[in-house]
């Protein structure tokens, strides 16, 4: 195959899996925007904790089809992960819980920088001027967008900044991990989906009762609000799934910058949906601005030096690399 057919597949296989991310990240927020303001099912990590166990059951059955191929992880590693996959869950629930709106969404924000300072400091990555100023640009046209009131305390500056840190390592650990075992996206939801399903339901309905003062399993499971549920966790197996697979094909930085994108849409969908009452000049400026930096971004980290790794190798396993076959989280976050 030519360099330049092989280029054309990447490109294609990129752009799917770009748009397969984008389109479940965007359905699961409006399904549980709607779940928990209309049927009020507002316990989140718990939630969360469903979404998994149900990424888990998809995935033992496509291995005991032969669709997944046996894998090695170390439990250090998948212990790791899931502690920094839970804080972000956890951490971001809290931050919004104790924070205001404004002071969260800058909170969001500042996962791109570290997950810069990550790239740098781990994997001594460099980035050229353009791909800098790209970045700045995006974080100005979203904070344009979404950035209103904002206030902090103590205790929610402390949530912010673990849910961030967290989220950032999660991040960075699935593209770290896929690259370091020659693991794929399914294999790697395999090895950690279960130990967050359970640690998520075990700790889950205690965390949600003590951010809303209401009990699970109190709640009236009606027939429309249990068909959300469903529809919620399906959508998951797809956004999780998804976000291990962008991650491995680009990076944590590349995934952040680009997921703003989500936040337009969702702001755009939520005007279509729920009313145009917060479509104004300066969200169109926002979201005008925003949409410029990312694709900034994409032609200046695509060019030579605009993104490199200099003097880093990461030892790999003998394990055949199934990251670039095309098949939290965000996928729960209160609106």
């Amino acid at each position: 195959m030519s360099s330049a057919s092989k280029g054309d597949r990447k490109a294609s296989l990129d752009a799917a899996s770009w748009l397969f991310n984008v389109v479940t990240s965007v359905g699961i927020i409006l399904v549980n925007k709607a779940l928990m303001a209309t049927y009020g099912f507002s316990f989140a990590t718990t939630l969360t904790g469903m979404h998994f166990a149900t990424t888990t059951l998809l995935t033992v059955v496509l291995k005991s089809l032969g669709y997944i191929q046996t894998s090695h992880l170390p439990k250090s590693d998948i212990i790791k992960f899931v502690l920094f996959a839970n804080c972000s869950i956890v951490g971001m629930n809290v931050s919004l819980m104790w924070n205001s709106v404004g002071f969260y969404q800058i909170a969001k924000l500042t996962m791109i920088p570290v997950s810069c300072l990550l790239e740098v400091v781990l994997d001594n990555v460099r980035y050229s001027r353009d791909t800098k100023l790209s970045i700045i640009l995006v974080l100005a046209g979203v904070a344009v967008c979404t950035v209103t009131d904002v206030s902090v305390n103590t205790k929610g500056f402390i949530a912010a900044v673990i849910a961030v840190c967290s989220t950032a390592l999660q991040q960075y650990y699935v593209h770290f991990l896929q690259r370091k075992y020659s693991i794929g996206s399914f294999n790697l939801l395999g090895h950690t989906a279960p130990a967050q399903a359970a640690s998520l339901l075990l700790v889950g309905p205690f965390m949600d009762y003590w951010l809303t003062n209401k009990r699970v399993d109190a709640y009236d499971y009606g027939l429309t609000s249990t068909l959300f549920i469903i529809l919620s966790c399906t959508i998951a197996v797809g956004t999780n799934l998804s976000q291990f697979i962008c991650i491995g094909r680009f990076t944590a930085v590349s995934f952040q910058v680009l997921g703003h994108m989500k936040t337009i849409l969702v702001l755009f969908m939520g005007f279509i949906f729920f009313g145009k009452e917060g479509l104004n000049l300066h969200v169109v400026l926002g979201m005008a601005i925003a949409i410029a930096g990312m694709i900034w971004y994409g032609n200046a980290s695509s060019k030579p030096g605009g993104k490199e790794r200099r003097s880093f190798s990461l030892p790999t396993s003998k394990t055949q690399d199934y990251a670039a076959v095309p098949v939290s989280s965000e996928s729960v976050e209160k609106v």
